[in-house]
C-alpha cells in the first residue's frame, strides 16, 4: 500500500452523496465528511482533517456536482 494518501475523489462525481461519503469513509476514515448542497454559502477555510462533499439537493437521487477533495 501507498503511503500517499487520497486527497480527491473525482470518481464520484454524479453518484448519490451516501454512496459517496461511504467511499470517501472507506479509503480515508481520518477525516471528517460534510455533506453540503450545492450553491449553499460555507466558510472558504482550508482544513486538511475535512472532505465537502457537494450535491443536488433538487434532485431525489442528491447525486455528488464537484469532485470532493480533502481541504
Amino acid at each position: 500500500m501507498s503511503s500517499e494518501k487520497k486527497a480527491s475523489w473525482p470518481e464520484v462525481v454524479g453518484w448519490p452523496a451516501t454512496a459517496a461519503v461511504t467511499q470517501i469513509n472507506g479509503d480515508r476514515p481520518d477525516v471528517s465528511i460534510e455533506v453540503i448542497p450545492d450553491g449553499a454559502t460555507v466558510p472558504p477555510a482550508f482544513d486538511a482533517n475535512r472532505v465537502r462533499v457537494f450535491f443536488n439537493a433538487g434532485d431525489a437521487v442528491g447525486p455528488v456536482t464537484r469532485t470532493p477533495f480533502v481541504g
